[in-house]
């Protein structure tokens, strides 16, 4: 079996070409750097890590429920639907929800690394650069661990979800440097900490909840470098200019709020679309879901000055404008506490594992004497 024949929904081509443009920009100012950006890029070095040590990959995972949630957060529960679905289709439902959710999870990591290696091209200023190029190793890391637990854990794929797809596009196609830094750093990166961020607190899988909260720990990183970049830039574009990037901003976050319906897995297993699709929209869990997954978006375009009418109207749209008002810096901060938490607590359960098998050996051997 090939890893075409893995996915659930037939992929034609096992490569996907995506003109780009812009120019590859040289920068021969060596000393010319701001302090906080060349910080962050220490801090990318230092927290550098391999997923095949840091990772217990001899965790077990349930393939129909991945992440371990409870049943309450199924979209369908409650539906005539569902309540006439035998267990077996029910289980198939929840392996296909959980290997979409990963699969997006792993083709979102793949366009971070392509588009992170274009930042690193295309930035202007060599201190951006620096930290885009630990960006990259992030993102192949990330990349290795999210192909590396489908395959052991789940065994097949979804493909790219069309709203993604075209997101990635606009970034990469677009000639103006930023716009890669704006569709993938603020964008598609502040909505995929956030989904993280509410699978991870609320999984109950412990080898999911280590995945989560280490990719987490590097995106938190990810989203600052383009808070930062992006907030000087943008102070000293036109109006116009900065009228431009607010229409990408809109348009990308209508598509990124589509982007986690999970209409794929209703076609896939051949559901009534329309039907499900209602179930989701109206569900009152998918919609506190849909307005989480802007936690991270809302204050970081807001904080790089891109607020303008248009934004505002269409956030108060979505129904996402109150998180203007949350603490980015705080949420990013409380991001890499968490994972060094699963680290501590990884030490001592290796700690208590180790003494129990010191204190067993010991009491054998009184036995044998």
């Amino acid at each position: 079996m090939t890893m075409r024949d893995r996915y659930t929904i037939p992929v034609p081509e096992s490569t996907w070409d995506v003109p780009m443009a812009g120019s590859a920009k040289f920068n021969w100012e060596y000393d010319d750097s701001r302090d906080r950006l060349l910080s962050l890029y220490q801090k990318g070095k230092d927290k550098q890590w391999d997923a095949q040590k840091r990772i217990d990959w001899d965790l077990p995972v349930d393939p129909d429920n991945v992440t371990g949630l409870p049943e309450e957060f199924n979209p369908l529960l409650g539906s005539d639907l569902w309540d006439r679905m035998p267990q077996k289709a029910r289980d198939e439902f929840g392996r296909h929800q959980g290997t979409w959710l990963f699969s997006q999870f792993l083709h979102g990591e793949q366009g971070a690394l392509t588009v992170s290696a274009r930042i690193v091209e295309s930035v202007p200023d060599m201190d951006s650069k620096f930290y885009a190029a630990t960006q990259v190793m992030d993102e192949a890391r990330h990349v290795e661990l999210y192909a590396k637990f489908i395959d052991e854990k789940i065994g097949m794929y979804y493909p790219i979800n069309q709203d993604l797809a075209k997101l990635l596009k606009e970034s990469l196609s677009d000639g103006r440097w930023d716009l890669p830094y704006l569709g993938m750093q603020v964008l598609i990166e502040g909505l995929a900490l956030a989904a993280f961020g509410l699978y991870r607190d609320m999984s109950t899988n412990p080898l999911v909840k280590q995945l989560l909260a280490y990719v987490m720990q590097d995106e938190a990183r990810h989203v600052a470098f383009g808070r930062l970049a992006l907030k000087d830039y943008y102070a000293e574009l036109s109006s116009k200019e900065r009228a431009e990037r607010e229409e990408f901003v809109v348009e990308g976050c209508y598509l990124m709020r589509d982007r986690f319906k999970g209409k794929e897995i209703f076609e896939t297993l051949d559901m009534p679309v329309k039907e499900c699709m209602d179930y989701v929209d109206n569900g009152q869990m998918y919609q506190l879901y849909q307005s989480m997954l802007f936690s991270r978006i809302v204050p970081c375009v807001r904080d790089i000055g891109l607020w303008g009418d248009k934004v505002q109207k269409a956030y108060a749209d979505m129904g996402v404008l109150d998180h203007a008002k949350s603490d980015l810096v705080q949420l990013m901060r409380q991001d890499e506490e968490i994972a060094e938490e699963v680290d501590r607590a990884k030490h001592e359960q290796e700690l208590a594992e180790r003494h129990a098998e010191v204190h067993e050996a010991i009491a054998q051997g009184a036995e044998s004497s």
